[in-house]
């Protein structure tokens, strides 16, 4: 049976495209939560008003890949979780680092693993990634979904999005499909 966990780490497109990748993980969608309105947009997200975040619902088959390994791959390949609010040009509470989590279980795991990856100081800085109860989940408007594949050359992706896929390549390479 699949499970689903809600992660947002900066632009969408660039955390779907590392899930995309990996092996275990059914399906990506991008979408918005955590915010204070109903049915957002891609412009009242960007804008900064909604309090929304730019997430990512990841399906995943937990006998293939687990929730810590799913987490892991959020922390360590996908984004840089120590950044308040911002991840590379991206700024504003629209780009955080966010855990919205369904279950005692998924909230239990992610503060394990984020005292974990602090203790073994994985980073040169402290985590700083919200966690919190998913409430309202939104999805991204149609052309946001598979944007890296279907817009692999577009200047912002080709940049941003191929460390991820190195990063994800190096650090977990039984995880990452070919």
């Amino acid at each position: 049976m699949s499970e689903t966990i809600v992660l947002g780490g900066g632009c969408f497109w660039c955390v779907e495209s590392v899930f995309q990748a990996v092996e275990g993980v059914e399906a990506v969608e991008s979408g918005y939560a955590g915010g204070q309105i109903k049915n957002p947009t891609y412009e009242a997200v960007c804008g900064g008003k909604t309090g929304h975040a730019e997430v990512v619902k990841v399906t995943f088959d937990p006998q293939k890949i687990s929730l810590t390994e799913i987490l892991e791959i959020f922390f360590v390949a996908s984004h840089d979780p120590t950044t308040l609010n911002r991840q590379g040009n991206d700024v504003g509470t629209q780009y955080r680092s966010i855990i919205l989590w369904e279950s005692q279980q998924q909230l239990d795991t992610a503060k394990i693993v984020i005292e974990r990856l602090n203790d073994d100081e994985t980073f040169n800085g402290k985590i700083v990634t919200e966690l919190e109860q998913l409430s309202d989940y939104y999805p991204a408007e149609e052309y946001h979904q598979n944007y890296f594949r279907k817009h692999p050359n577009q200047p912002y992706c080709a940049f941003s999005i191929p460390p991820k896929l190195a990063k994800l390549k190096k650090y977990f390479p039984d995880k990452a499909l070919a």
